[in-house]
């Protein structure tokens, strides 16, 4: 089937583009580049890349101290993405904190060394989602690991719609050249991040509490992407990856906190 083929392109493109898995060369060859289209894959790319980490966690907490297999599997995570979104979330911290304005902010987040802001970023990042994992797996530990999953692909659903709400704040770089997502790819990734950690979490957690995390994570993204609109009139690929290090690190602290 045409279209399956074309999804399988997609998700292995988008694993390509948001981790350091390795991807076959056959999915890239004759590509322009752009993933338009292949954004609709973001959140099964977020199941991917989280599933082996998860797994592990699982592994780790049936004898091990909850917060230290919790920070072990965010670390692996890290490796597996090379820590795209986490640059992100630093740079933006940096930029949106420290820029007296616009073109002050977007300079900054250009700037490869990171400030106070974004180092302050970074430790709560890694501190706000091992502390709501070790949270989880004290209640209970297959919570724990799917959560991590779950947290994963909503956060990519919501990516997305970060990269759509917005125009580009600058005429180059990576989101620029990696074009515009479409509407109706913009609607694939959130429905199906949302059916995706359903089916994940109710059997757990029971379906008020999980939409309860995943409102709280929308409701992250949306404030954020106002704040970059005010801030800056548009995203860049550092909004982007903060937008999903955001997402995420409130969905798992709405679901350890109701849990």
């Amino acid at each position: 089937m045409p279209n399956a083929t074309e999804f399988i392109a997609d998700l292995a493109r988008s694993v390509g583009f948001l981790s350091r898995l390795p991807v076959p060369d056959r999915f890239f060859k004759g590509h322009d580049g752009t993933i338009s289209r292949a954004v609709r894959a973001f959140p099964l790319a977020g199941l991917v890349i989280a599933a082996l980490p998860a797994f592990i966690l699982f592994l780790m907490l049936q004898s091990g101290d909850p917060l230290l297999a919790s920070l072990i599997a965010i670390a692996l995570m890290t490796l597996m993405t090379g820590a795209l979104h986490e640059d992100g979330l630093a740079d933006a911290a940096d930029g949106l904190g420290g820029g007296r304005d616009r073109d002050h902010a977007l300079s900054i987040m250009k700037d490869s060394r990171s400030g106070a802001y974004g180092v302050v970023a970074l430790i709560l990042s890694f501190a706000l989602r091992a502390s709501a994992l070790a949270a989880l797996a004290r209640t209970d530990p297959a919570l724990a690991a799917l959560g991590l999953v779950a947290a994963a692909v909503v956060s990519r659903g919501i990516l997305v719609a970060h990269w759509h709400a917005l125009p580009s704040a600058r005429e180059s770089g990576v989101a620029a050249s990696a074009g515009m997502p479409e509407e109706s790819a913009r609607n694939i990734a959130l429905f199906s991040a949302a059916a995706i950690a359903i089916l994940l979490i109710v059997p757990l957690a029971g379906l008020p509490k999980t939409l309860l995390s995943l409102i709280a994570a929308a409701a992250a993204g949306f404030g954020f992407t106002g704040f970059v609109r005010r801030k800056l009139g548009g995203h860049t690929g550092d909004t982007i990856g903060a937008t999903q290090q955001i997402s995420e690190i409130v969905m798992l602290a709405a679901l350890a906190l109701v849990a």
